[in-house]
């Protein structure tokens, strides 16, 4: 008798072929067998007109801190995702001296928006090295797995300590010693090294992240830190400013160690390369022998906006400044009151110092592109249902309509409004993308961007718009489920997942097509210190299953915590699979 049977669903394997109707057969954490008429289960679901998918893999998560305190590691886990990657984005807490701790912290919270209050409520810090921090990974079961990055931002600091200034330049030394502890986390089980170069990126106090002005040098050694160890990833998000020449370096490095180089690829205000030039040098760096690999977002990248997140339209007004400070009770109040609205509507904006003021004035003054959040909000919505056009239908100016869409549901409303990727008013650019082996579907920033941002269900984004629901060019099922699965879990080694097979892991997600359906966003308050995090569930999960146990049922965590840390690439379980 197997411990666990999924009977009669439609197994989307993950590997791209065709769907067919089987059974699935689990025995302990792996997968024994897929085909018609197994035996009984000790434990059986019934998989009858819904699909068989293994689990999604994220790459692109900022799980670091969230990951020593919960075990249910929401909202991915709440989207079928089984493994994540985090410590992109050259940010994350180890190394970490005691005197940086609360350096750390700002970094963190100014890149990634997570409340930095909570963090330092949250995280324990029994650690100092990178190998310590992945050791104290290892105390917390949770239900996904995890795999780390060494980021470059806390390396810088540690090596450089208070050296570590915007422009600051590294020492011979200061590179050698930075290359070393990289290889030793490497060594500990770091599936990678992450960097960020990008003025978007700052701490709380404004100052660029380590590595913004990085060399190549410094950065080409570190990736030879990797090679060393003889794998390992490099990850980086980039302006892709011209004298950089970041795609001439990366490639060098790839082609030197043999590793993976992968980026962001986005169309963003900040990159000074368009996405399709950034695409073409890519392209033109892998056919001399590089593999470099763009990281691509499913959606546009959105802001979601309200009166409790981290900004809405009003931001700058004197009147919303008035009352920054206040409860959210005594905001409420002022906002409800006639006169008050009026005043903050009719006020000039006060723009802060800033070098990405035209990024602001897009927020407070963006009406043409950005839209209300409707109960079955579309998330690749049309220019004619933005804000200013509902406006002009509505007769009323942009400001009062958003004002009055902030209020809806006693103030709970929402706008979205896509920063990134979205500068045709549409998503036809991915559909290419997402066809090429040199592209993963990534950049969901699970676990960050708590009151900006929800992009963690990107998984679910996939399945319900790009394969069911979209109009126009739409992606097959087996196309989708693999980019998320094989593809993403390849790139960093992990051979032993993403896909149904006997041998594979039993990393799986029984899901309703019909019924998928994402839900309307919400802020909770239930994070450390309580802070503010942006949460977003999906009908449609039947049960999510973790090595071999069941950890989710109708979107329920039921409680076991079968996850945990991963060292290194997975490669061994793949002889099993062979035989």
């Amino acid at each position: 008798m197997h411990d666990l049977v999924i009977r009669g669903g439609t197994v989307v394997d993950g590997s791209g072929g065709t769907p067919f109707v089987a059974d699935v057969a689990v025995d302990g954490d792996r997968i024994v067998a897929v085909g018609e008429n197994l035996g009984a289960g000790r434990e059986e679901i019934d998989a009858a007109g819904k699909i068989v998918t293994p689990g999604f893999v994220d790459v692109h998560t900022h799980y670091d801190g969230q990951a020593t305190w919960d075990a249910e590691m929401a909202p991915s886990s709440w989207h079928g995702v089984t493994t994540v990657v985090m410590g992109n984005c050259g940010v994350g807490f180890a190394p970490a001296k005691p005197d940086r701790h609360d350096w750390l912290i700002s970094l963190m919270e100014g890149v990634e928006d997570i409340p930095g209050t909570a963090l330092a409520e949250g995280m324990s810090w029994d650690w100092e090295t990178f190998p310590e921090y992945m050791d104290a990974l290892e105390k917390l079961p949770r239900t996904v797995d995890v795999a780390c990055h060494v980021p470059h931002g806390a390396v810088r600091a540690y090596v450089l300590g208070d050296r570590e200034k915007p422009g600051a330049i590294p020492t011979d030394d200061d590179i050698a010693e930075m290359s070393r502890i990289v290889e030793e986390g490497v060594r500990a089980g770091a599936l990678g090294f992450s960097t960020s170069r990008t003025v978007l990126h700052k701490s709380i106090d404004g100052e660029l992240v380590p590595g913004t002005t990085a060399t190549a040098e410094e950065l080409i050694a570190i990736g030879r830190a990797m090679g060393r160890v003889g794998y390992g990833v490099f990850e980086m998000a980039s302006d892709m400013k011209r004298e950089w020449n970041e795609f001439q370096w990366m490639g060098d490095l790839s082609r030197e160690t043999g590793l993976p180089v992968t980026f962001a690829a986005l169309q963003s205000i900040a990159k000074e390369l368009p996405l399709e030039e950034q695409i073409a040098e890519m392209r033109k760096q892998n056919a001399t022998g590089a593999n470099i690999v763009a990281q691509i977002a499913l959606r546009g990248n959105g802001i979601i906006m309200a009166w409790q997140g981290t900004v809405h339209p009003f931001r700058f007004k004197p009147a919303w400044n008035e009352i920054i400070d206040l409860s959210w009770e005594q905001q409420l109040a002022k906002l409800k009151d006639p006169a008050f609205k009026a005043r903050m509507i009719e006020e000039e904006n006060i723009w802060p110092e800033s070098d990405i003021i035209d990024f602001l004035k897009v927020v407070a003054l963006g009406w043409p592109v950005q839209f209300e959040m409707d109960p079955d909000f579309n998330y690749e919505p049309r220019m004619d249902e933005s804000i200013m056009a509902r406006a002009v239908a509505a007769g009323v100016t942009p400001s009062e309509y958003a004002y009055d869409l902030l209020m809806k549901d006693d103030g709970k409303g929402f706008i979205y409004f896509p920063i990134l990727n979205y500068r045709d008013g549409n998503l036809n650019f991915l559909e290419d993308l997402q066809a090429s082996d040199d592209t993963v579907n990534s950049l969901s920033d699970g676990g960050a961007h708590c009151g900006t941002i929800c992009d963690a269900a990107s998984p679910t984004f996939m399945l319900q718009h790009w394969v069911r629901d979209r109009k126009g060019h739409r992606i097959a099922l087996e196309h989708a489920v693999k980019r998320q699965c094989r593809d993403t879990a390849l790139l960093y080694g992990l051979e032993d997942r993403g896909v149904l097979a006997p041998g594979y892991l039993a990393d799986l997600n029984v899901i309703d097509m019909d019924a998928l359906k994402l839900g309307k966003p919400w802020l909770a308050f239930d994070l450390p210190a309580g802070g503010k995090r942006l949460l977003q569930k999906a009908d449609g999960y039947v049960a999510t299953v973790k090595s071999g146990v069941v950890t989710f049922k109708g979107g329920a965590m039921q409680g076991p915590t079968p996850g945990g840390v991963i060292r290194g690439p997975q490669r061994v379980e793949m002889a099993m699979a062979a035989e």
